[in-house]
């Protein structure tokens, strides 16, 4: 994945059976037509990570997870390291979606135990940070996202292998993304963040947006400064939809 390229992850969430392994496939077979600057990344559930990973070998698509655990291996029923997902063939994790720290009640501190664990088994860490409606409407979606990011982010995180996904909580799933204006404050927040504690290697992280995502807003949003890609679920689940915005984020 080349530094200069906008990274388009879909996030295929609790979707998708084998018989979905076919989407993949057309996309996998498109790559070749998708402009040079575009690099395209699927976190797919842990039942297709082998098959994905299997197929699109040596075709420069990534395959990824959406979470993983903590611990290196024990007894842990149900969970996922991140020593097996890499022994899966994948090559990165998402870790931190809001749908994880509402729904599992992960905190910012467990994110970045699993982040360090990501990083730990050579997997691709992509943090999610993110505002709900509340947050947003009080005033405090900086400070929630500072926040988020100070105790995510473990002492010793390896910042030259790090990606962040801001995503607007109350994007998720909606209809409606925020102004251009208000992407771009979260964005640059975030870098001056980054900056700051990490130096000039802060600067060459890549931050993705995240929250109703598609072919119609794809162009505009990844034109923005400080926006090197996309995280997207539902335009991702079809190889139409994913191609179409994949070719749209680098229509500029």
């Amino acid at each position: 994945m080349d530094a200069s390229s906008k990274l388009l992850v879909g996030n295929w969430k609790m979707y998708g059976l084998r018989a979905a392994l076919s989407e993949i496939d057309i996309i996998k077979g498109a790559c070749p037509t998708l402009p040079a600057d575009v690099a395209v990344a699927i976190a797919v559930p842990f039942t297709l990570l082998a098959a994905a990973a299997e197929l699109t070998a040596g075709s420069g698509i990534l395959i990824g997870a959406q979470d993983c655990h903590a611990a290196t291996e024990g007894a842990y029923t149900g969970d996922v390291s991140a020593e097996q997902i890499a022994d899966s063939g994948a090559c990165f994790t998402i870790v931190g979606h809001s749908e994880r720290r509402a729904g599992h009640g992960e905190t910012s501190l467990e994110v970045a135990a699993k982040l360090a664990a990501a990083q730990r088994a050579g997997l691709l860490p992509i943090l999610c940070v993110g505002e709900t409606r509340q947050e947003r409407e009080a005033g405090s979606t900086l400070d929630v996202i500072g926040e988020q990011l100070a105790e995510s982010l473990p002492k010793d995180v390896d910042v030259e292998r790090l990606v962040i996904a801001y995503e607007p909580v109350w994007c998720i799933g909606a209809s409606t993304v925020p102004s251009a204006g208000d992407i771009q404050a979260v964005q640059r927040f975030i870098r001056a963040q980054l900056v700051d504690w990490f130096g000039q290697r802060g600067a060459f992280v890549k931050l993705l947006y995240g929250g109703s995502a598609n072919a119609d807003n794809a162009g505009w949003i990844c034109a923005l400064d400080d926006v090197d890609g996309l995280l997207f679920a539902r335009a991702s689940l079809t190889a139409q939809s994913f191609l179409a915005t994949a070719r749209a984020a680098s229509a500029l």
